[in-house]
């Protein structure tokens, strides 16, 4: 059976719906992604949403299309965090109660908003590993009481709701851009814009950008139609879907949207180039359409808008994400050193191994029981990544055994 495909016409009366509630997100210019890529680059901040996240749009219309039956009996929802907090929002704006479910990997600063936001009404669940396993739950909660499920994405008002982003962007430019890159996890924001886009603004280039380890559309894409990945990598919290829907499978693959996808690296590093140079607090979901620039063919002059899905990032996790962006860069390794046990070895593992502007972020005997030598895990944090090379000679002429923990090794799961 062939999934009912969005109308462009739903998206438009979404805006309707919600116009006198959630006032249009802005519309910025970077000047630091203009400068980058020769381009004119804007951003649309869904970030500075009432629920710091675009997933407000579809849940509000969803809720708002039920009936007073529907309403009464209440509604269950399966979120990472942000549809989680669009459907707080929605059901205590509109009176409606609900029961929402997270998964274990939902930041503890989305838990608590979700429970700020939805107050009495809303009783907050955790449970799975994943999203979808959330979703499981909430669908067995949904069997026994009779309440309404609220898709995170795989429903036509959500996505009409999400879609909205994309005639908010035509109407603050004020012409059609050239290019909009879009995060994708379930795909009901892409679903939703691609559909709008492709009725009032044809020319636009649109690409929808995935993280590396959970890049579910491309392989719905690749296969013809939704399938289950194998393994989810859940550092990007907002985008780890295992499977996406039918209905937003359908309208990315009528559509004809680019989708590409970036690293978890490559999204830490401007995780912390929107903190530092522009004062965003973007979540990783939420940085990867401005990730995904320098990787694209942008003419210049050319009109760019990135959208900013959301900002609720848990500040624990910073020290991650600069772990990860140093490991990107190449400025931070890791090596097994094999010290004798004696006076002055690590002494000399200093002045004959590192270099100036090298430093020792991390140290851990591994080893404790041999009487001889001591092997340990060393983390080097580097002046520059071109100083790894003549560090790896001057390791090669050591007398010490030095091995380096590669990247692709299990043993730097544990570490990196």
């Amino acid at each position: 059976m062939t999934a009912p495909l969005l109308t462009a016409a739903a998206v438009d009366a979404a805006a309707r719906v919600f116009a006198d509630v959630l006032p249009p997100t802005p519309l910025h210019r970077s000047d630091r992604l203009s400068a980058a890529t020769g381009a004119e680059v804007w951003l649309k901040r869904e970030d500075l949403q009432p629920v710091r996240s675009y997933k407000l749009r579809g849940a509000f219309n969803f809720i708002a299309g039920l009936s007073d039956e529907e309403r009464a009996k209440g509604v269950v929802a399966a979120s990472a965090g942000n549809h989680a907090q669009g459907v707080a929002f929605a059901g205590q704006r509109l009176g409606v109660g609900a029961r929402i479910y997270l998964p274990r990997n939902t930041p503890r600063q989305k838990r608590d908003r979700v429970a700020a936001l939805g107050g009495d009404l809303v009783e907050v669940i955790v449970t799975g590993e994943v999203y979808d396993d959330a979703a499981t739950a909430a669908a067995q909660d949904a069997a026994h009481t009779g309440a309404v499920v609220v898709p995170a994405f795989d429903a036509l008002d959500t996505m009409a709701g999400q879609g909205t982003v994309a005639n908010e962007i035509v109407a603050q430019l004020g012409r059609v851009p050239d290019l909009v890159t879009v995060p994708v996890g379930g795909g009901g924001l892409l679903g939703g814009m691609a559909t709008w886009l492709a009725a009032h603004a044809s020319t636009t280039r649109l690409v929808g950008v995935e993280p590396e380890g959970a890049a579910s559309m491309a392989a719905a894409l690749a296969a013809g139609r939704p399938v289950d990945l194998e393994e989810v990598s859940p550092f990007v919290d907002g985008a780890a879907v295992r499977r996406v829907g039918d209905l937003t499978h359908a309208a990315v693959a009528a559509t004809g949207t680019h989708l590409t996808s970036v690293s978890e690296g490559a999204l830490c590093v401007e995780m912390l180039a929107m903190y530092q140079a522009d004062g965003i607090i973007a979540e990783p979901a939420g940085a990867l359409a401005t990730t995904v620039l320098p990787d694209l063919r942008i003419e210049p002059g050319s009109t760019v808008v990135a959208v900013v899905s959301g900002g609720n990032n848990d500040v624990s996790r910073y020290a991650e994400i600069v772990e990860k962006a140093l490991i990107h860069e190449g400025r931070k390794h890791y090596f097994l050193v094999t010290f004798p046990q004696e006076p002055g070895a690590l002494r000399r593992f200093l002045d004959e191994v590192l270099g100036p502007d090298d430093d020792i972020a991390y140290f851990e005997y591994v080893k404790r029981s041999n009487r001889e030598t001591g092997p340990a895990l060393v983390g080097l944090e580097l002046g520059h990544p071109d100083d790894l090379v003549p560090l790896l000679a001057r390791m090669e002429a050591s007398p010490l055994v030095i091995e380096r923990v590669d990247p692709t090794s299990p043993l730097f799961r544990f570490i990196g």
